[in-house]
């Protein structure tokens, strides 16, 4: 196994505008908008004081993509249409694209893995895992095998979950880490999960239960932890099933919380922040004329909605 860490902490050194950008989208946008002249300009007058970070070139990465997907030739099914470039395999076809409603985001998704992961990753040092729905990877390792909708840097192969573009049982183990919420069929995606796996392949798979609205770029579902084994444990031997540290009910707690006062007005901010956790374990239909309830958008109410109702027609 060989692994190659991909994001730094920018100096004059290694700076470079693309890799700034990558690793900063704040920046970026404010690029693309026109308040920020350059990442340089950023990275000069703040960033080297905010220990900003800067991503290393994408040809670092195409020696170690070259040789994986070298290995993968023989694991990919045959009867999907697929273009290949230079380290990467595309078979997102249109058709694929419309049925999994896959479509073009600026939208980044970057997250480390934890330390389930990494052991995993190291027990099959001379294995094959795929990362199904990794998004854009710090560390580019080269067992790990990059399934995504978005073509990163570190993508190996595009294409959808619920149509995997590899041959039964090829991988020693799946990782599926905050990706069944963004499908729109996730007991489809589970079986295609099911079917790669090598026989006694092992399976680590995170899914949102009580999270806020988030797309990359759509979210469809959340489940409990009921529903997640209801994906597999008919096919698969459930180990354990536990809340990671990255889990617990205070990140959906502060994720709710500091969504909710970033959309309020100051004044409506500044007396929901006086409130007292006492006040809101009440009768909330007490607290349906606040103005810290009132004031919320139309949109914020969908990323924090406790339900939604929908009425429909058929044609």
């Amino acid at each position: 196994m060989t692994s190659l860490t991909l994001d730094f902490p920018a100096t004059e050194e290694n700076f470079n505008e693309e890799g700034y950008l990558a690793c900063n989208p704040d920046v970026a946008r404010a690029v693309r908008e026109g308040s920020m002249a350059s990442g340089r300009a950023h990275f000069q007058q703040f960033g080297i004081h905010e220990a900003r970070q800067v991503r290393l070139s994408s040809a670092h990465c195409l020696p170690l993509k070259r040789a994986k997907l070298q290995r993968l030739q023989p694991l990919l099914r045959t009867d999907l249409p697929r273009t290949t470039s230079d380290g990467m395999v595309d078979f997102l076809s249109e058709e694929l694209r419309r049925q999994a409603g896959a479509v073009a985001t600026d939208a980044v998704s970057c997250h480390n893995y934890d330390p389930f992961a990494r052991e995993m990753i190291s027990q099959y040092a001379d294995g094959l895992i795929l990362d199904c729905g990794a998004g854009r990877r710090n560390v580019y390792y080269s067992n790990v095998v990059n399934l995504e909708i978005v073509p990163y840097d570190t993508t190996d192969v595009l294409g959808v979950g619920e149509e995997l573009p590899f041959q039964d049982a090829s991988f020693d183990a799946v990782f599926s880490f905050s990706v069944l919420e963004h499908v729109r069929d996730p007991f489809r995606c589970a079986r295609e999960v099911i079917r790669v796996l090598k026989p006694g392949g092992e399976l680590l798979c995170a899914v949102p239960f009580l999270q806020p609205l988030h797309g990359y770029p759509g979210h469809y579902f959340n489940m409990s932890h009921q529903g997640l084994r209801s994906l597999f444990e008919g096919s698969l031997q459930v180990e354990w099933h536990t809340v990671p540290p990255s889990g617990l009910p205070i990140w959906s707690l502060t994720w709710i919380l500091n969504s909710w006062v970033g959309a309020l007005d100051p004044a409506t901010r500044s007396q929901f922040l006086e409130t007292k956790i006492g006040d809101l374990l009440g009768d909330p239909v007490n607290l349906l004329d606040k103005p810290f309830v009132t004031g919320l958008s139309a949109e914020k109410n969908l990323e924090l909605a406790s339900m939604t109702m929908l009425r429909a027609r058929k044609r």
